[in-house]
């Protein structure tokens, strides 16, 4: 399985038979191996999100090191980042829960345990769990996150349990950068600090990582970049992980609002902005495959990526249902789905097929309001977030994904809002929606964004590229005059949204 470690996620495009990196992988790209394991799995494929759900169940409340950018909170139900539950459930309680979702939403594909401490501090609480599930529910992949303090430890079990994915929080490999990440670690019954701390915790990160692989079980690397003090520094951690076998490498921008409660949003550390997100996780790209889709998901988190459903599934509401799980419906479902992915690839491909021979050193980003299925299927004023796509003759490559306010609130619309939402897609030369109104088209024009509603219901790829020919087209006839765009906002408070 060392394939793993070699293989680095490039595909070639029709439009030029130029090679790009990325979670954009086929199933012609893979061994049939990996393969199997991340193409329904939301978070180890790019393509798999726009169609695949998860779940976390929070059942690992401990924590055993402490992170400056980390607060964790309990009954929350306003705040979308890591660390952050509205309840704590028991094994059992999260075995029934996975049932009443997976019955309710059957394009569920994975489930994870993601804290909202740390899963290998809660060791049995957490393989109980998976126990409980995996007999329950067999078709379900297995998925759990740790700091990787602990991972050693538990290597024979996570095999053993036939936990395929894991994800490791990997900030540093340098302890003086990690001594001003972490203020702590407890460790075989001993609190470190300092440069000490960190030393033992990239040991055993490293030595944890380099033992899963050996067992063939796919690693994702998480990093959290936070500007001035490691930003630079993760390149280097990206070669180490890559070298150690990694699958997959997630840079997260920092969020650090000061109503998090966080040392680092308290003591007034900035988060990167869009372009120096991007320019990093693009540094790192030939390296490793890179993950861009991630939405730094709550431990309760429900649903499709950017389209969380927790409130539907709080334990009172499941005690109430009537769930039986049913793996013939599911199967199907699922069935049908992978028709909708292979003509979404099909569409992509024609369309790509058009831009053959063009040459233009023109590359630009597009923002893209959709609620899944990938594509263009959402209201402007209803989107929670767009999603971003850079766009060249090379192709398409998605690139992220800005999270804003909505700007439609029970029917009336916020203008207030309009301005922030213009902030996170600034960086963008037009917005594809499915609808949008006459004031916020007026003043996306007046900031030089294109509301582009051409393409309502129509697959996202395939329309980003034939708005790319146009703009192409124009261009050169002489229309317009291509500018670059200014820096987009990443979105660091919570959301606001209608009740």
């Amino acid at each position: 399985m060392r394939a793993i470690a070699d293989y680095e996620g490039c595909r070639s495009s029709l439009s030029n038979g130029k090679r790009s990196c990325g979670s954009h992988a086929s199933e012609s790209d893979l061994p049939s191996e990996i393969w199997d394991k991340i193409k329904n799995h939301p978070c180890y494929s790019e393509e798999a999100h726009h169609h695949y759900a998860r779940m976390h169940v929070a059942v690992a409340p401990a924590c055993n090191i402490q992170c400056n950018y980390c607060n964790r909170k309990y009954d929350c139900a306003n705040e979308s980042r890591p660390g952050v539950v509205s309840e704590k459930l028991t094994p059992e309680q999260a075995a029934r829960k996975l049932i009443a979702v997976a019955t309710s939403i059957p394009q569920l594909s994975v489930l994870g345990i993601a804290g909202p401490g740390d899963s290998l501090a809660n060791p049995k609480k957490t393989f109980k769990t998976f126990e409980l599930v995996a007999a329950a529910a067999p078709d379900i992949k297995l998925c759990l996150s740790t700091n990787g303090l602990d991972l050693p430890d538990h290597v024979d079990t996570i095999s053993r349990c036939k936990i395929d994915h894991v994800t490791i929080t990997i900030n540093m490999i340098d302890p003086e950068i990690g001594a001003r990440i972490y203020p702590w670690i407890f460790f075989n019954h001993k609190r470190y600090t300092g440069i000490e701390a960190a030393k033992i915790l990239t040991h055993r990160q490293l030595q944890g990582l380099e033992m899963l692989t050996d067992r063939g079980i796919l690693c994702k690397i998480n990093s959290v970049m936070i500007p001035g003090i490691n930003d630079q520094h993760l390149v280097d951690v990206n070669r180490a992980v890559k070298s150690r076998g990694a699958f997959l490498h997630n840079i997260m921008p920092l969020i650090s609002a000061p109503e998090h409660g966080t040392a680092f949003g308290l003591n007034g550390q900035r988060g990167p902005t869009a372009q120096e997100l991007k320019a990093l996780q693009d540094a790192c790209e030939g390296q490793i495959k890179m993950m861009r889709h991630c939405r730094q998901c709550r431990a309760d988190a429900i649903g499709l990526l950017g389209d969380d459903r927790r409130a539907e599934f709080t334990t009172e509401k499941i005690i109430a249902m009537d769930v039986e799980y049913d793996l013939k419906t599911r199967k199907a479902y699922h069935a049908k789905v992978e028709d909708e992915r292979e003509a979404k690839i099909a569409a992509r491909q024609e369309e790509l097929a058009t831009i053959a021979g063009e040459m233009s050193e023109i590359k630009l980003l597009a923002a893209v309001a959709t609620k899944g299925s990938g594509l263009i299927n959402e209201h402007f004023g209803h989107a929670r977030e767009f999603q971003v796509y850079e766009l060249s003759t090379s192709g398409v490559k998605f690139v992220g994904h800005r999270r804003v306010d909505l700007y439609c609130q029970g029917g009336y619309a916020e203008d207030d809002r309009l301005a922030s939402i213009i902030r996170a897609i600034n960086d963008c030369h037009a917005v594809l929606v499915a609808k949008i109104g006459g004031c916020p088209r007026k003043n996306l024009i007046n900031a030089g964004i294109e509301p582009v509603d051409q393409y309502a219901h129509e697959f996202i790829e395939k329309s980003a590229i034939a708005w790319f020919r146009s703009y192409l087209d124009k261009v050169k006839s002489g229309e317009i005059q291509h500018v670059q765009r200014g820096d987009g906002a990443i979105r660091q408070g919570s959301l606001i949204s209608a009740a």
